[in-house]
């Protein structure tokens, strides 16, 4: 017996179709999108299969709705730069994007072995591990995962502080660098489309970095999962120049 094709439904693709639009910034933030009557002749469908595209990327984020009016684009995708010294709130503030974060766990886990590589530990060493939502404008843009060499009052500073620089300059590390990062495709699982409001699958960059303070000591290990639709990473030479890391995955 012959395996049965996949087929996307017909909503998902015009909403993959539209989300694109959105993406290669066809509309303006504020623009009003097509009428129905207009989409569905576009697509050749029926009005109640656009009305389910469009709630989708409304459910999304990319789109509001008013009864009566129509469907209206929310924010574009920014510009957000993996520099050497890259500062969440510094970023978003320069896009003119309101930065938040909401700390989803502070746990202490042990070191496997390439991360005690990676943080020059030894393995099976207590690693302090800070998991958090990063949202701009009130709108979640990225999950993210710090992984801490255990230090004296780290994981108290992490709960006090959103801010991992202030968290860090509180034990007495007031400056560090990226000194590699790695940059993969990937798509959301549902617990993470559950955070980002996606679709189970939506497209998503992995950025894998690691950080060092001036001396050279590892401080962080963290990897970040951008929402692709909603933010465009940039690199600075300084990045590009950069040894990349063990293309090992992560256990």
């Amino acid at each position: 017996m012959k395996a049965r094709a996949t087929r996307i439904p017909v909503w998902q693709a015009i909403a993959d179709d539209l989300r694109e639009s959105l993406s290669d910034g066809r509309y303006a933030t504020g623009d009003r999108l097509p009428t129905e009557a207009t989409l569905a002749k576009r697509f050749g469908v029926n009005r109640h299969t656009v009305r389910r595209a469009v709630a989708h990327l409304a459910s999304e984020g990319l789109l509001h709705t008013r009864r009566g009016s129509g469907s209206f684009v929310l924010d574009r995708p920014f510009d957000y730069p993996l520099g050497r010294r890259v500062r969440f709130h510094q970023n978003l503030l320069a896009a003119g994007r309101l930065p938040d974060k909401r700390i989803l766990s502070i746990e202490s886990e042990i070191a496997n072995d390439r991360e005690a590589k990676l943080l020059s530990i030894a393995v099976g060493d207590p690693v302090a591990v800070m998991r958090a939502l990063s949202l701009a404008n009130n709108r979640p843009i990225a999950l993210t995962e710090g992984r801490f060499p255990q230090r004296p009052g780290l994981a108290q500073a992490l709960k006090r502080e959103a801010s991992i620089t202030r968290a860090l300059a509180a034990i007495g590390i007031t400056d560090y660098v990226r000194t590699s990062t790695r940059l993969t495709a990937t798509t959301a699982t549902a617990t993470q489309a559950l955070h980002l409001r996606l679709s189970i699958g939506a497209p998503l960059l992995l950025a894998e970095q690691l950080s060092k303070t001036g001396n050279g000591q590892p401080i962080e290990h963290g990897r970040t999962w951008f929402a692709s639709e909603r933010v465009t990473l940039t690199l600075d030479h300084n990045v590009l120049h950069e040894p990349p890391m063990p293309a090992a995955g992560i256990q």
